[in-house]
């Protein structure tokens, strides 16, 4: 299963131009933007191409924004528009625009997208199985994070960083998340 995870990932970052068009499409997202009532301008950086573009960076080894609107170029270069200056504010700015509901609405279209395609020759003795896994994240100590996420009571008043409890339960499978669990500080579970 690792190795061909990899394998995945590999074509993806060695890809060029944006090869998540052919597994997140356009009308995933466009019915996402509908259902969200998100509203945005026509413009060369929309949610699509800034979308695609963000998850090829997370996955190329490559994970400047230079790279990502490398490939923005690159796709760009098969059709009749003008090819944008390689400066990454644009896309850096499109990207910060992406909202955190979008996101976790394809999130939860492309889980149970890939749990339509488990077959029974797939599960293991008949059972569908499911893993439990989870980390801790620390992030920044800015005030927008600290009002998000508190600090452990266990950390001293202004020491330390907000730090962020996640537990995911995802399909053996397919890796797709059933459940993701934050918590932060003494306040009660975020169940997504």
């Amino acid at each position: 299963m690792t190795l061909r995870v990899q394998i995945l990932k590999d074509k993806f970052s060695q890809s060029l131009g944006l090869p998540f068009k052919e597994v997140l499409p356009e009308s995933a997202i466009r019915l996402a933007i509908s259902e969200l009532k998100i509203k945005y301008k026509k413009r060369l950086f929309d949610p699509f191409i800034t979308l695609w573009a963000f998850l090829s960076q997370v996955l190329d080894s490559d994970k400047t924004c230079h790279n990502a609107v490398s490939k923005i170029i690159a796709n760009l270069a098969e059709s009749d528009v003008e090819i944008p200056s390689s400066d990454t504010s644009t896309y850096c700015q499109a990207r910060a625009r992406l909202p955190e509901k979008l996101l976790e609405k394809l999130f939860n279209y492309s889980a149970q997208n890939l749990e339509e395609k488990v077959t029974e020759e797939h599960l293991w003795c008949g059972r569908n199985v499911k893993v439990i896994d989870g980390s801790t994240v620390s992030m920044p100590d800015t005030v927008e994070n600290q009002k998000e996420y508190p600090q452990p009571s266990t950390q001293n008043e202004g020491c330390g960083f907000p730090i962020a409890k996640i537990g995911v339960i995802f399909n053996l499978v397919t890796g797709a998340a059933v459940a993701l669990c934050i918590q932060y500080g003494s306040v009660k579970p975020k169940i997504r």
